[in-house]
């Protein structure tokens, strides 16, 4: 048995996975932060108590899992001691009170928490497997990457921050050490347990889609929108949309996160039953306005504009009417985001897996496949702690691949094919010079977009 754990935006989830794939157990707690303005924090101590109250649920019964890995949300940093205590509110991955990319967090907490104190940069995955053991234990280059750490070169040069608050980075997949005894009575966890490193949320949820083959894709669709592919080598990308995670196998995990997806549904429409306007949106298509649905300001992907807001074109005619609109402004956006990699050369005619709570709604998963034109498969646990869980059966030597692990492990589930997309390209054209005309998309980017549907239409 084999354990994942996820530490999300909104709550943890814990899952226990046994050799072929089957779900034994699983438990969730959730999370709250503080959001102001620009500013979205959350306590690393509520983080803990969640993973408790998470795991002791998923292994109710006295299962015993061998082996688990953690991920959580990229770029989310603190700052901790020396012995892994945190000393710093957690800058969660879209606080825009310092640059988002790079080591730009990191330096705003030295600042502002750092002086004269022994500190070292903390990963949010970092703070719960140092927990776990009992002592600190090194990152994975996959939750360093947005911190600076270049997998390529293996190191963190030029990042600007002093090498003694850097931690040590390992590959994912790297067995880390054994859960310690006191975290054991608190989690429920058999001490003993090895720890395997981990990945961030939307490698995660690749892992978990089993989109492991080159030219494969992952859309994970939650509160944002993160797409994953497999490539040989890095994709590069002059504009630094694109980045690129190191497989635990050696191949490359390309992608893109953008601020699009369920957050601003939520914000539009906190009281309202998503099913309900699902149905009603089944006779909006397209829907008479146009949104570019960001939940918070700043934009990373499929361009990188850090004043770019949210934005609707036209009146819309009812609450529905703005619900449909939203829906498929970010299916629009996910197109862009395949276009723009397309633009890069990527491979993509691989499998195309959605992942993500997006799925649960079986109208938008079929809106967004017909918008793309594309045939989904929707695997039958899409979760990031179920990737967790394959991560850590190969970390573990389960298998000699994560490939074959996932292989093992993955169950096939829904294949969902287009219908009829056609009546969206002018709402995506629309978008396209939208958002080359406000100065956010750059030019050779939206006459490849326009290219690509004109030759796909």
């Amino acid at each position: 048995m084999w354990m994942g754990i996820d530490l999300g935006t909104q709550s943890v989830r814990a899952v226990l996975a046994a050799d072929d794939g089957e779900v034994l157990g699983s438990g969730s707690a959730p999370l709250t932060g503080r959001r102001a303005g620009v500013r979205h924090e959350q306590l690393p101590g509520d983080w803990w108590q969640a993973v408790c109250a998470a795991s002791q649920r998923a292994l109710k019964g006295g299962r015993r899992p061998r082996a688990l890995a953690v991920c959580s949300t990229s770029g989310t940093v603190l700052l901790a001691d020396p012995a892994g205590r945190p000393l710093s509110p957690a800058l969660m991955y879209d606080d825009g009170r310092a640059a988002s990319r790079g080591p730009g967090k990191a330096q705003w907490l030295l600042g502002e928490y750092g002086a004269g104190r022994e500190v070292r940069v903390t990963h949010q995955a970092d703070l719960i497997v140092t927990r776990l053991a009992g002592r600190p234990l090194p990152t994975d280059s996959s939750h360093a990457l947005k911190t600076g750490y270049d997998p390529e070169l293996g190191s963190f040069g030029g990042v600007g921050l002093p090498d003694e608050v850097l931690p040590e980075v390992v590959r994912p997949g790297t067995r880390l050490g054994e859960v310690g005894r006191e975290a054991a009575q608190e989690t429920g966890i058999p001490a003993g347990t090895r720890i395997v490193a981990g990945m961030t949320d939307g490698c995660a949820a690749q892992i978990a889609a089993g989109a492991l083959t080159l030219g494969s894709w992952n859309s994970v669709l939650g509160t944002t929108l993160v797409l994953k592919g497999v490539t040989a080598e890095p994709l590069r990308d002059p504009a630094g949309v694109v980045y690129n995670h190191l497989s635990p196998d050696g191949s490359w995990l390309p992608g893109g996160a953008s601020g699009v997806g369920g957050g601003a549904l939520r914000a539009a429409f906190p009281d309202t039953d998503p099913a309900a306007l699902d149905a009603l949106a089944r006779d909006l298509e397209p829907a008479g306005a146009l949104a570019y649905p960001l939940g918070s300001r700043g934009e990373r992907f499929p361009f990188l504009a850090p004043d770019a807001t949210a934005f609707v074109l036209g009146e819309p005619a009812s609450d529905a009417d703005l619900w449909a609109a939203l829906l498929q402004g970010v299916a629009l956006t996910e197109r862009l985001c395949l276009d723009y990699l397309d633009f890069l050369g990527a491979p993509s005619a691989g499998t195309l897996t959605f992942t993500g709570g997006a799925v649960r709604s079986a109208y938008w998963t079929g809106l967004r496949a017909a918008i793309l034109g594309r045939t989904v498969q929707v695997p039958a646990s899409s979760e990031p702690a179920f990737g967790m869980a394959v991560l850590a059966a190969y970390g573990a030597g389960a298998a000699p691949t994560l490939a074959a692990t996932a292989a093992r492990m993955v169950r096939p589930g829904q294949v969902i094919r287009p219908r009829g997309g056609g009546r969206f390209t002018e709402p995506y054209l629309t978008m396209v010079g939208e958002l080359e005309r406000r100065g956010w998309l750059p030019e050779p980017v939206a006459a490849h977009a326009r290219a690509r549907t004109e030759r796909t239409t």
